[in-house]
């Protein structure tokens, strides 16, 4: 069976919105959808956290200008209950927000800072393998002296859940090489079913932190829990590394930039006139402009500024390495 006639219909799309960054992100997200996917048929949502015991301050958007620019952009405001994270680990909101969603409707979750590119609509997604993305560096787990290996940390937290190890493996990595271990960017992942795919996700991640194996014990969660969890979900449900073509996330179809003055230094000259076209609209413009990172660097031109840092032919290995030369020119901005 070929991916295009697995491929439903319609799927619905979620990003995480909350008053502050996230808010002008969504924004942003939204809008690049609708100019680069006007086929797009399925549901945009918006998630949005409520005020509750896990929240010190309200964490809706209340700005009445960028409501009305999500109704217009046809992007639907969700909420849902922060139980297990909140404040204190803001990457749970991709966790939790899985629960609001329509039960049993296939659904791609992206990362608020993450502009779309290109047709979502044409990717072949098998809703029943499910990948995340792997625009990732080997930033978990932080091998100790003397200490686990990667092998034993990961092959841990299988054994901690039931689930079969060894196929999880790429062997033409070496042994004890963080790539050679299933590990994913929590920037975008998709299943068939939000409701099952976020109740494991929940459970894996809450299990994990509660309960760590003895050879993940001394090992640093915040930030990295989701990222733990989810390549032991994507497994549990049948998933591998590569389930889409790999020139469409996070390549041509989307782009995780995680911020705007990393946007300017690496990405192409493509998506920087995307970012533009998607931010050019007045009623679009008059939101964003709220927002210092969108107003300097797209508006006020400060991003080419940091383009001209770079060239995108020879960039540096590690992102670490760009960021500290944005600083040192005094241009770097969250």
């Amino acid at each position: 069976m070929s991916g295009e006639s697995k491929q439903p219909k319609s799927f619905n799309i979620v990003v995480v919105g909350q008053d502050g960054r996230l808010m002008y992100e969504a924004l942003l997200f939204a809008a690049s959808l609708r100019e680069n996917d006007p086929n797009f048929k399925g549901r945009l949502f918006i998630a949005e956290p409520q005020p509750g015991p896990m929240w010190s301050n309200d964490p809706r958007m209340k700005q009445a200008d960028l409501l009305s620019a999500f109704a217009r952009l046809g992007a639907e405001v969700l909420p849902f209950e922060s139980v297990h994270f909140g404040q204190s680990y803001p990457y749970g909101n991709k966790i939790e927000a899985l629960k609001a969603l329509p039960e049993g409707e296939p659904f791609v979750f992206f990362d608020t800072d993450t502009l779309i590119t290109g047709p979502v609509s044409e990717i072949p997604f098998d809703f029943e393998r499910p990948c995340a993305s792997s625009k990732v560096e080997g930033t978990w787990p932080e091998i100790e002296l003397y200490g686990p290996g990667y092998g034993e940390i990961w092959k841990s937290l299988y054994d901690k859940f039931g689930l079969e190890f060894e196929s999880t493996l790429d062997l033409e990595q070496p042994d004890e090489y963080w790539k050679r271990y299933l590990y994913f960017n929590a920037g975008f992942f998709f299943y068939k079913c939000p409701k099952l795919f976020g109740d494991r996700f929940t459970q894996y991640a809450t299990e994990i932190l509660a309960d760590p194996p003895r050879e993940a014990m001394l090992q640093n969660f915040d930030p990295w829990l989701d990222q733990v969890a989810l390549p032991l979900v994507i497994h549990s449900f049948g998933g591998a590394r590569h389930t889409i073509p790999q020139d469409s996330l996070d390549d041509k179809i989307s782009c995780h930039y995680r911020t705007f003055p990393l946007l300017f230094a690496r990405e192409s000259d493509d998506v920087v006139a995307k970012l533009r076209s998607a931010c050019a609209p007045n009623w679009i413009k008059k939101v964003l402009k709220e927002f210092d990172p969108i107003k300097r660097n797209v508006y006020q031109n400060r991003g080419d500024k940091v383009r001209a840092l770079f060239d995108r032919e020879n960039l540096p290995r590690r992102e670490q390495m760009i960021r500290n030369r944005i600083k040192k020119a005094n241009m770097w901005m969250r």
